[in-house]
């Protein structure tokens, strides 16, 4: 029975969701703020966000009541829409709007079983819950363009400008008829995993890897585990809350050929169902989505169940229930490939390490050991085609490694023969059908994977009575069911894409399974049956296919008909060509809006419910963030060396450079090494314009060498590498202590071209993000413009880079905690040759480093804003005569400059060292920077049974309180109290009232330095030691000779009482961040900043971009940088 949709406009827009004995009532709530941020977002990010002038504060808030009918007044409701309601699929948040999603349109499918409908979606609705502007929008054709059926675009019918629904690709997406539910029984979960269980409807046993609309039903699902038993089963009859999976479901009668006469009469049949459910967890198109995650979750996972339910399978009317099951996914390991219009440019390439592969590999296979048992992988990659034949290489690696090879309990060993969980066949699709009898050959893998297909088996069971109408049977009605068989094990079956070639030969493993089961039960179907039996396999294989690629499946007449016509083959050809286009001009904004469907955009936030005790709870959590998470230090190496096209110093030893003597002196064996090159190979016309892999790789291997040596030499552990990324000359290097790779997680590369604006890869960046523990980090090396005078480019490449280099879910590199940039920067210093070398002669840095280009470009705010650099103690890294210490002596007698540079920033990042090598066989001198940083860690499930903990004891003590509008329009304070300034803290008092002539006056500053200074000391590696226990963290440069003019005088301020926010705010900047100091930024508040401030210190830099005056209108009273309270006015200590 259909939903009702009711709207009431006033005093608050509300949504109703009506039914005959109950209404869901959505209210839209004004009050929306980040105040009401989600318990698991972090402290800091909030400040981030709330900072960051452009971002939005707003957290999406709306106030829920499910109630009886009896119980309220909808007299002041309307219709909301004219088309039906069949349920809802969760709430979303787009542009600052709140969205209610329901399904208007769908058809029953499938019927597993006697009573278990499925049924496809075929239309969807966004109703707007915040304002009415989007209600008078047409509810035009959801596929405003038409596509054939291999899903090719034949033309875009673009509505009218500003007409459009904010929620069209999303609408698109959801009624493309690839998503399903059931109203009666659990989608996500094979036959096997419920058969046994209670019949009850339960949405808390779904599986969330296959719940597709997760993230927007969240919010539903948390309100309704805060209803009591009653009101919980009443919703769930209700049926207003829809769960759906992705993938392919339809049922088929088979005719009774061989039943009695007495059965046949009574109008039962045998029906088979095909399901197909696509994970949720990795999901995305063909090019966007490829290999595994560090989580063991793989792109284009599938699972696929075969069910045949005869209701009346012997004379004393028992029904009999078929089940098997296989899955598909793409190659477990870290891959990618980029999009191409040749087939033969769509390279693949190896992103990580096997050692550092190793443990998502065994994650994979272990998840799937714990649901199937043992593990049957059969690969048909081709093993004459490089890329396909390398990833071959890579799997044989992880398996044999793998511990489910040689380990299994007793009775898996005895149901395999062996004493694998995991065995592996490889078959050669493509060399194997290439024969005269083609695809038909394929059959012929049955004879290899027979004797697994037996030991693992399919599972059977037997219902106690045969209904005389499969109608009847209602959810929750008992019947007595008996398991007489299991499956104890699954076929893993993969190709490229896990698409035409999988979707085949898993229809072989399919009838062979069924075979198995008509042997054993002594039954027999006729032709029709197989028939069948194919067209479902064909058209699951189109349907993934479509949802992969963009297209139906290769193959798939032969899939259908069981041989291949020259209409199969000109089919096939279409196809491949559409895929092309697809995946090269459409599938990017497909990906996007996958990812906002799933919330894996940065930024996005869920909509929250108002809940009194939900926010009682979220402080808590922050008061109690102890008890579910810990921080910890790591330590972090980053080196950056021009290699000027060199080869020669690849068997150096390169521990002057990657050991340098601050680790060795200090006994430091960092977690992380991070290694970037500039100009790993020479920047020749030809090179610019593609990446040769094997120069970076000779370098991954001598800088793994020279790690792992000092390593063993020094009793500490050895290092792995991690990822490695390239940009024709520019490569980047993560190298990972091999005990704490199973810390790191999410890692992830981006390249950005600036070279002939940005055509060329001879100059840009590479970019690879992590998260250690949970905590992000990202790492930059850049090669930037050269040419002394060219620094305004050079900060165009910055903002290119910093603005357009984007990684996965929309992520940038700002959308991090801990920031490093290293590279070649080629920033020089704006002073003659001669001088330049005769300060460096004197060693008069200081006066060098007041000219430097990148310094300036710092202090003004044109370059790396919120970023600092430690103190400079080594000499100009740029240009040396190759092999000697002299500078460039050649007829262009280049200017010393200090090109080489590492950069930081992260309230949680401390810097040890900064020095350079006496590495000689490049024109540049190799640098390095190590740091501390504090990494902190949570136990998501520790964190969740605090939480229901947490609830359950407020809810006892203040009762039950629902969303009304009067509970949320009173104070609060009773109820939250205030926030803790820190998680772990208690809430501190807030100090009394005082003015703004309570504060010091800001310090005065010093003239400039003048050249003189002691001899230059003879070449060596030099170090600056920073942060140490005789060096306090900020040892950086002051540089007053770079003003440009005095700074203002400063006018004296008419006292004023500050508010209460304010006073706040200064709490709270006082107790998170003090008062320590760094080097550059751009200016917080000074009002705020000068209130922190010691008495006595170093004279502090000028404001960097921007007035104190702009500055205090956006910041409102709260820190905007990134590195608290060390950043803009505040003097730094002395050194």
């Amino acid at each position: 029975m259909p939903i009702g949709l009711r709207i009431k406009d006033h005093p608050h827009r509300s949504i109703a969701l009506v039914t005959p004995s109950h209404a869901l009532i959505l209210r839209n709530s004004p009050s929306s703020s980040a105040a009401q941020i989600s318990s698991d977002t972090s402290f800091s990010s909030i400040l981030d966000r709330t900072n960051d002038p452009s971002s939005s504060t707003f957290v999406p808030k709306c106030i829920i009541e499910f109630t009886d009918l009896a119980s309220v007044d909808l007299d002041g409701y309307r219709p909301l829409s004219s088309q039906p309601c069949l349920g809802t699929l969760g709430l979303i948040t787009l542009n600052r709007d709140v969205f209610l999603s329901v399904v208007t349109s769908a058809r029953e499918v499938a019927s597993v079983r006697p009573g278990e409908g499925v049924s496809r979606i075929h239309a969807v609705n966004f109703h707007c819950l915040n304002r009415a502007d989007f209600d008078d929008v047409l509810d035009s054709d959801i596929n405003s363009y038409s596509a054939d059926p291999d899903g090719w675009d034949q033309g875009r019918s673009q509505p009218p400008a500003g007409a459009e629904h904010p929620c069209s690709s999303l609408r698109k997406l959801l009624s493309g008829g690839t998503f399903y539910y059931s109203r009666d029984f659990d989608l996500t979960n094979r036959l096997q995993d419920r058969s046994i269980e209670t019949a009850d409807f339960d949405i808390d046993n779904f599986d969330p890897s296959f719940l597709w609309n997760s993230y927007m039903i969240h919010p539903l699902l948390r309100f309704r585990s805060h209803l009591s038993d009653q009101e919980r089963r009443e919703l769930d009859a209700s049926h207003i809350l829809t769960c759906t999976i992705r993938g392919f479901v339809e049922s088929l009668t088979i005719p009774r050929s061989l039943t009695p006469a007495e059965l046949r009469s009574a109008g039962l049949a045998t029906t088979l169902t095909l399901i197909s459910r696509l994970s949720c967890r990795r999901a995305g198109t063909r090019f966007n989505s490829r290999g595994i995650d560090d989580d063991g979750h793989v792109a284009n996972f599938v699972e696929t169940e075969t069910v045949i339910w005869d209701p009346c399978h012997n004379p004393q009317n028992a029904s009999l229930g078929f089940s098997y099951c296989q899955v598909r996914g793409s190659i477990p390991i870290f891959w990618e490939q980029q999009t191409g219009l040749l087939p033969n440019q769509q390279k693949i390439q190896i992103t990580r390490s096997s050692e550092a592969t190793q443990p998502a590999f065994d994650k994979h296979f272990e998840s799937i050991s714990l649901k199937y048992g043992a593990i049957h992988l059969v690969n048909l990659l081709s093993q004459t085609k490089s890329g396909e034949a390398e990833l071959s290489s890579h799997l044989k690696y992880h398996i044999k490694h793998s511990p489910l090879t040689t380990l299994g309990s007793d009775e898996k060993r005895n149901a395999l023969g062996d004493s694998s969980l995991l065995k592996a066949t490889e078959y050669d699709f493509h060399a194997e059908t290439k024969g005269p009898s083609g695809y038909e050959a394929a059959s012929m893998i049955s004879r290899i994977v027979k004797h697994s297909a037996d030991a693992f088996g399919f599972f059977l069971m037997e219902s106690s009575s045969c209904e005389s109408n499969h109608r009847t049977r209602r959810r929750g009605q008992k019947e007595t069911e008996f398991v007489m068989l299991q499956q104890e094990g699954v076929f893993r079956t993969n190709c490229l894409d896990c698409l035409d070639r999988t979707n085949l030969v898993q229809g072989i493993l399919s009838k062979m399974a069924i075979e198995s089961f008509l042997e054993q039960a002594d039954k027999s179907f006729g032709h029709e049956f197989w028939i069948r039996h194919s067209t479902l396999w064909a058209d699951n294989g189109d349907a993934l296919s479509k949802i992969y690629a963009g297209t139906g499946a290769l193959k798939s007449s032969f899939t259908r008909t069981g041989r291949m016509s020259l209409a199969g083959a000109i089919a096939d050809a279409r196809k491949s060509a559409a895929r092309i286009y697809i995946n090269n001009f459409a599938d990017k904004e497909k990906q996007n809006t996958i990812d906002v469907l799933l919330g894996r955009l940065v930024g996005q936030h869920s909509v929250y419910l108002y809940d009194p005790i939900n926010d009682f709870v979220t402080t808590e959590l922050s008061k109690r963030a102890p008890e579910y998470s810990h921080k910890k230090d790591i330590h972090i190496y980053v080196g950056t060396y021009n290699l000027n096209g060199q080869t020669s110093g690849i068997n150096d030893d390169l521990s002057q450079w990657l050991c340098p003597p601050f680790l060795k002196n200090s006994q430091l064996h960092p977690e992380l090494v991070v290694v970037g090159f500039q100009e790993i190979v020479q920047l020749s016309p030809q090179q610019i314009m593609s990446t040769d892999p094997s120069r970076r790789q000779l370098w991954e291997q001598a800088v793994l060498k020279a790690l792992n040596s000092h390593s063993r030499a020094t009793g500490g552990e050895e290092y792995v590498l991690l990822r490695g990324g390239q940009l024709v000359g520019a490569a980047l290097l993560i190298y990972v202590k091999a005990t704490a790779i199973g810390e790191v997680r999410n890692v992830e590369g981006s390249l950005k071209k600036t070279g002939m604006s940005g055509v060329a890869g001879n100059k840009g960046a590479v970019a690879i993000r992590m998260e250690y523990a949970n905590t992000r980090l990202c790492f930059v090396t850049a090669h930037l413009a050269a040419g002394f005078s060219n620094y305004e480019e050079r900060n165009r490449d910055y903002r290119t880079i910093a603005h357009g280099l984007r990684f996965q879910q929309g992520r940038t590199i700002d959308d991090h905690d801990t920031v490093i940039w290293l590279g070649d920067f080629n920033y020089r210093i704006g002073l003659s040759d001669e001088k330049v070398r005769t300060l460096v002669e004197l060693g008069n840095l200081q006066t060098l480093y007041d000219n430097d280009q990148l310094n300036l470009q710092m202090i003004s705010g044109l370059a790396f804003p919120y970023f600092s650099e430690a103190k400079l103690t080594f000499d100009p890294t740029y240009k040396y005569d190759i092999g000697t210490d002299r500078y460039d002596t050649s007829e262009k007698a280049r200017i010393p400059a200090w090109c080489d540079r590492v950069l930081r920033r992260g309230k949680n990042l401390r810097q040890l060292s900064y020095g350079a090598a006496p590495l000689r066989f490049s024109d540049h001198r190799p640098v390095y920077a190590t740091f501390r940083c504090v990494v902190s860690a949570v136990d998501e499930t520790a964190k969740e049974k605090l939480s229901k903990e947490i609830y359950t004891t407020r809810r006892a003590e203040v009762g039950h309180l629902t969303g009304s509008e009067e509970e949320e329009s009173g104070d609060e304070d009773h109820v939250l109290d205030f926030d803790p300034i820190e998680p772990g803290c208690a809430p501190r008092k807030l100090p009394p009232p005082f003015t703004s002539a309570d504060l010091p006056p800001l310090p005065a500053r010093s003239n400039a330095s003048n050249i003189s200074g002691p001899p230059r000391p003879s070449p060596t590696a030099t170090t600056s030691t920073i942060n140490s226990s005789a060096t306090p963290l900020e040892a950086s440069h002051p540089h007053p000779a770079k003003l440009a003019k005095p700074p203002p005088p400063t006018v004296p301020r008419k006292p004023e009482v500050l508010s209460r926010d304010a006073q706040r705010a200064v709490a709270l900047d006082m107790q998170v961040f003090g008062g320590e100091g760094q080097a550059h930024g751009l200016p917080p508040l000074p009002l705020k900043r000068v209130s922190t401030l010691p008495a006595t210190g170093r004279p502090a830099l000028p404001p960097r971009g921007g007035s104190p005056e702009a500055e205090k209108e956006k910041g409102k009273g709260l820190m905007d940088d990134d590195e608290g309270a060390d950043i803009g006015w505040v003097p730094l200590r002395p050194t």
